[in-house]
């Protein structure tokens, strides 16, 4: 069984290295039906895990795979997946595949397709190998992989006019955060010894100091709130998300986003449970700033791509705050609230490139009104995902931040209740910032007359077949996870609880 894990990665690695040798125009033209093909096929490979994964047993590590790496060094190339990670192994599988299928709009001759590609599979296979590695260094070379693909996608790829600064904002950013993320992680295994991360979270910080929980924690809160992104480690996101070619802000949106939050639960929280404790209270106030100052700063934004990636930084502070909660419930709401907005962020991403490429502008004032007048189908998917962003009941942002509300109604023992109550209710007003800027988006730019430049007839196309082939499984989904939670807490939860039975 550890062979699909394997094939897993070995996939998009493979195609990777292939695209990177082909050479010549026939290259380029053939490199993205092998893009669709190898992703297809990944993700083939993850909805079988996903098929024979033991959902009884969700609690523990399946499909795994430990063999010696570094001997010397006590390092072992070791593989698994839980509850905890499969949903997001198949979300990283479709959201690849996704965005494969949506480069066959590309123009291979104009578009230097083949490296980005490239790149693509790359990134895939870093993204993957984040969520299945169970050893602390395979963690951080995973980790760290994905941030070679990235830089060039947006430096080389992105806007002409505003990739450059944003592609080395990005890079500084995340190696600064990645820097302090390994310092706390040697700090686990000088205490601990080891770098096993079944074992360390078995052990529940045995063996640990509580100085060393708490300096360790806050690396690892660093290190990872950079890459949430966490308020005031988020300044790098929106100029990567506004200057990224479209696959680029999908997959920053839709993964790499989830990477921090990931480390902090499979990580922080089991290894390091005293150092938890001690920086939740900060943790749940940075996040619910986030929540605030992140709708608030979206009501000024002219640029929809922009506005996009300021609203993640309020939906992952939701994320943030059910972590803060030390609490299943909390916990469940924080992983079910990465899935959601992963769906649904991908598909704004993919919507508001969409805009982009058909009006050479992502500007509101330029856009203008009209959306639905001009192009209906794009202006319906650009409100539905735009109602389900803003946690409309029915759909799947609804539960996660339901459910991190509700655990910052009763937090864990050991924290101040009466602080999370305030800090519940402040990011309950946050929920109402975000219908505020989400549905004045769509009166600015879906409703009215749409301006004279753009009332040619046949000027701007509706959404066409490579684009439903992208998009639909995403709205399907959507929908789903709104109508059954049960498909993921029923995943996520058996892991929770058995997180929360090291934890306290």
């Amino acid at each position: 069984m550890s062979a699909l894990t394997v094939a897993l990665l070995a996939l998009p690695l493979a195609g990777s290295v292939l695209l990177f040798a082909v050479r010549g125009r026939a290259g380029d033209a053939l490199a993205q039906w092998v893009a669709v093909l190898v992703t297809g096929a990944t993700l083939a490979v993850a909805v079988v895990l996903a098929v024979r994964f033991d959902y009884g047993a969700a609690d523990r590590m399946q499909f795994d795979l430990d063999a010696a790496w570094a001997p010397a060094l006590d390092l072992r190339f070791h593989l698994g997946i839980d509850g905890i990670a499969l949903p997001l192994v198949v979300l990283t599988a479709l959201l690849t595949f996704l965005c494969a299928i949506y480069s066959l709009k590309i123009v291979p001759e104009s578009g230097r397709v083949r490296p980005m590609l490239a790149l693509l599979l790359l990134l895939e296979v870093g993204m993957l190998g984040t969520f299945v590695a169970l050893d602390l260094v395979l963690f951080f070379v995973f980790f760290e992989t994905v941030l070679v693909p990235m830089y060039f996608l947006i430096a080389d790829w992105g806007d002409p006019q505003t990739r450059r600064p944003a592609a080395y904002k990005f890079i500084l950013y995340t190696l600064l955060g990645s820097a302090i993320m390994l310092l706390g992680l040697l700090v686990i295994y000088v205490q601990a010894g080891t770098f096993d991360m079944v074992a360390l979270a078995e052990s529940g910080g045995s063996g640990i100091s509580h100085s060393a929980q708490v300096l360790g924690f806050l690396a690892l809160l660093i290190g990872f709130g950079v890459k949430a992104p966490m308020w005031p480690l988020h300044t790098w996101l929106p100029d990567a998300h506004t200057a990224a070619p479209t696959i680029g802000s999908v997959l920053l949106a839709g993964v790499l986003l989830k990477m921090g939050t990931y480390g902090l639960v499979r990580i922080a929280l089991p290894i390091l449970p005293e150092g938890a404790a001690a920086f939740a209270p900060y943790l749940g106030a940075l996040a619910v700033v986030g929540i605030i100052y992140g709708s608030l700063i979206c009501l000024a934004q002219r640029d929809l791509k922009r506005l996009i990636a300021y609203s993640s930084v309020g939906h992952m502070g939701f994320v943030l705050l059910g972590i803060a909660t030390l609490t299943p419930v909390g916990v469940n709401g924080a992983l079910f609230a990465n899935i959601a907005h992963g769906l649904i962020t991908g598909l704004l991403f993919f919507l508001a490139g969409a805009i982009k490429d058909r009006h050479h502008s992502a500007d509101m004032t330029v856009l203008g009104g009209g959306l639905y007048q001009r192009t209906p189908r794009l202006g319906g998917l650009l409100a539905f995902a735009a109602v389900a962003s803003l946690g409309l009941p029915g759909l799947a942002g609804f539960w996660g931040e339901l459910l991190t509300l509700l655990g910052s109604f009763e937090p864990a023992a050991e924290l101040n209740r009466a602080l999370f109550l305030v800090l519940m209710v402040l990011a309950g007003l946050g929920t109402l910032l975000t219908a505020v800027y989400l549905l004045v988006m769509l009166r600015r730019v879906a409703m009215g007359e749409s301006l004279a430049r753009w009332r040619e007839p046949g000027l701007l196309g509706d959404v066409s077949a490579i684009e439903w082939v992208s998009w639909a499984p995403l709205v399907a989904l959507i929908v789903l996870a709104g109508l059954w939670p049960r498909l993921l807490l029923g995943v996520t939860d058996p892991a929770v609880q058995a997180l929360f039975g090291v934890i306290g």
